[in-house]
């Protein structure tokens, strides 16, 4: 979980007079602020050493000194969302009576042996009650009355290993109309823990949602409602229970923030037989599964990355290599591009971590991760590019994953590790083929599966939720689709009482339920695990009866199922296998280098490129995707234009760029814009003019600090950051 610093938000209410604010002259004009491209959250008010200048500032907490917060980021100039944690807070006032009178101890999440599950001190998880949605409404009301533009709930969470609280076996009786049943003691009782606890925290923030709407109503206000959580792969993994794709069925529901960062992503999973952190592999399924949650739903997803992470016990250079990665995997989904730059600002400039030289004390951020995090901040506002291409010719692959992952987990559940979902997907993406993790509970929306020619399925460490999906499943493959079926019929979930195997439905598994759809008649099982073909319509589907977690348990389990796809698709199915991921957006060129890939030399590209990892913004002529490499280039070819001098790259907020020509010169001018930044570090700007500089002023003082590349046309300039607006003229 994000750590909150619990008992921070009660000793902030004051804190801002201690900061100086610019008061109503620190507001910027940017035109495209509206559009809430980037974000950070926050619980301290604002400073000038955490100015991030993105367009959306997220005020962490609902206490009593939030207003105060909110309003001295938006004195300076950003829009304003509030985020509050939905399973946990400083919420004592409930849970000790002080909100209606009754007692709500017992909706403490606790564990088998009675502890209460706390983030800290009596700051419990909670199973939420009927009142509980209502206690959370009083301290949104607060964040409403300030005049935020959101509200984010977030982490709405319940831990597999709780469901053993009063509170909680009382919710059962409601919901089950039958007595309580202790979670651990059979698949049955697990599953059915596991759907009340789905449930639950649904029920909250639709109360929550209900709210806000009718708020919005009688103010005549637009207030959206967010849900910041993690991806469906982490819950599964951390055996934690949430709503997931569910919320997007919720009135007032707008969409989510992807907590995809460094301490999620480096859990370690199987493959080629060897348990270690893939944090980039990981990032990528993971940021997959949640755009998957929101696309053709009309809503929207911003992705979060984290500089640092919540173990404060790694290096600045283990920090800036894993953030590097995730932030990499996050720019290969290109239909996303709003970002939640970083959480805790403050954790990130003002904090202090191990140096990467063991003897040495703990150091604050380097400066050259400074400047390089605010040209990549700045880049993150430019990444609506429609115009955008993988640079391979694989055909588009999914893996389908339902929101009943969270099901199947605890002491009776499935593979720890999850082998079950990185056992298929993990052979692919390792030979540079994007596989996708498509939302099951998704797949009746129209169109949802058009694109894609392999779809991977297996119900083996989890369920499909309705019978519904089936259908449109069985008519994609009758319209051409291959459909792969990894599974041996064998998990013990097949087992609980549920729709395949209720009512009229006398299915051992629901695996049958969908052959059964597809019109397929099976053949008998074949001995030594031989997969079978079946034809349905145009399409086919190949069943092979293993569980994917075989896949990933010895050194050629990859090379084994990626044979079987080859022969299965034959030519339907284009396999561009190569040791990297690369992604052409607009003017930008995203790329990863591939370990555990295919053999032989890397793949790269040729042009004029930045990498905007460098610091430096050194001019590349030739990249290589080498193993472990990640590149995200500004690719100067593209983003040049002849005749119009502009500002390329910036660790800095570059605002109201204007180019003035000496008559029709085209060697003499002046390149101006407002530039502020992180009070406390260095900026480094790429510019593109046509000429060496005669001077740069930066307000009233005169630089020296300049480089100029005349053949290429290019300028580097460095200066101190302040967080004030300071013009920016360079006169040549």
């Amino acid at each position: 979980m994000k750590k909150k610093l619990t008992g921070i938000l009660s000793s902030l209410a004051f804190v801002a007079t201690a900061v100086t604010l610019w008061g109503a002259t620190g507001a910027v004009s940017d035109p495209q602020q509206k559009l809430e491209r980037t974000a950070f959250q926050v619980a301290a008010p604002y400073a000038d050493d955490i100015h991030l200048c993105s367009d959306v500032a997220i005020v962490y907490g609902i206490d009593a000194g939030m207003p105060n917060r909110v309003k001295g980021w938006r004195e300076r100039g950003y829009r304003v969302h509030v985020m509050t944690g939905v399973s946990w807070g400083e919420y004592q006032d409930y849970l000790y009576g002080r909100f209606d009178g009754e007692n709500h101890e017992d909706e403490a999440q606790t564990d088998r042996a009675g502890n209460k599950i706390s983030h800290g001190g009596d700051v419990y998880y909670m199973s939420p009650g009927e009142n509980y949605g209502k206690f959370l409404c009083v301290g949104v009301k607060r964040a409403l009355d300030a005049g935020v533009e959101a509200i984010h709930l977030e982490e709405p969470e319940f831990w597999v290993r709780a469901g053993y609280s009063e509170g909680f076996k009382a919710e059962w009786k409601e919901y089950y109309q039958e007595d309580w049943q202790a979670p651990h003691g059979s698949v049955e009782a697990q599953w059915k823990a596991s759907k009340l606890k789905y449930y639950l925290y649904r029920r909250a923030l639709q109360q929550v949602f209900d709210f806000i709407q009718e708020y919005n109503r009688e103010h005549g206000k637009e207030v959206k409602c967010y849900v910041p959580t993690h991806s469906l792969l982490n819950y599964a993994h951390w055996d934690i229970v949430s709503p997931e794709s569910s919320l997007a069925r919720l009135k007032g529901c707008d969409g989510y923030i992807a907590q995809v960062w460094t301490g999620t992503s480096r859990t370690p999973n199987f493959y080629k037989g060897t348990l270690k952190e893939r944090t980039f592999e990981t990032a990528f399924l993971e940021y997959s599964s949640m755009y998957n949650l929101v696309r053709s739903t009309g809503r929207i997803v911003w992705y979060l990355n984290d500089p640092v992470e919540d173990n404060p016990a790694h290096d600045w250079n283990d920090y800036r290599t894993n953030w590097e990665s995730t932030l990499t995997a996050s720019l290969l989904q290109p239909e996303v591009w709003r970002y939640e730059v970083m959480p805790w600002p403050d954790r990130v400039f003002r904090g202090k971590y191990p140096s990467s030289v063991p003897a040495e004390e703990r150091q604050g951020i380097p400066p050259e991760y400074a400047t390089e995090l605010q040209v990549v901040m700045r880049a993150l506002n430019d990444m609506n590019q429609s115009d955008w291409a993988w640079d391979h010719k694989s055909s588009r692959v999914g893996q389908l994953v339902s929101d009943s992952l969270m099901f199947q987990r605890g002491e009776l559940g499935s593979d720890r590790h999850l082998g079950h979902v990185y056992g298929m997907a993990l052979p692919l993406l390792k030979r540079g083929i994007p596989v996708e993790m498509v939302q099951l509970e998704n797949v009746e929306i129209k169109d949802y599966l058009k694109d894609y020619a392999l779809l991977l399925l297996s119900y083996s460490g989890m369920k499909p939720l309705s019978p519904d999906v089936h259908p449109p499943i069985a008519e994609w493959v009758k319209k051409g689709g291959i459909l792969v079926i990894v599974d041996d019929d064998a998990d013990p979930f097949n087992g609980v009482k549920e729709w395949w195997n209720s009512g009229s439905m006398k299915y051992a598994t629901p695996r049958h339920h969908l052959m059964e759809t597809l019109g397929i008649k099976e053949k008998p099982k074949q001995p030594a695990k031989e997969g079978q073909t079946y034809r349905a319509g145009r399409g086919r589907v190949y069943l092979q009866p293993e569980v994917p977690v075989s896949i990933t348990a010895t050194a050629n389990g990859d090379e084994l199922f990626m044979e079987r796809l080859r022969a299965v698709c034959g030519r339907k199915v284009k396999f561009d296998e190569r040791s990297s991921l690369a992604l052409r957006r607009g003017h930008y060129f995203i790329a990863a280098g591939l370990d555990e890939s295919v053999e032989g030399d890397p793949w790269g590209v040729d042009g004029r490129f930045v990498n905007l990892f460098d610091p430096e913004l050194k001019l590349l002529t030739s990249v290589d995707f080498t193993p472990g490499s990640r590149y995200f280039l500004l690719n100067l070819d593209k983003a040049q234009k002849p005749g119009k001098p502009s500002v390329l790259a910036a660790a800095c907020r570059v605002l109201d760029e204007e180019f003035q020509s000496e008559g029709k010169s085209k060697e003499h001018g002046t390149l101006s814009c407002r530039v502020d930044g992180i009070a406390g570090t260095q900026a480094v700007m790429l510019c593109s003019v046509p000429a060496t500089p005669k001077e740069i002023w930066l307000g009233e003082e005169k630089l020296s600090d300049f480089k100029m590349d005349v053949i290429a046309q290019l300028l580097w300039i460095r200066f101190p950051n302040q967080a004030s607006q300071r013009q920016l003229k360079i006169i040549y």
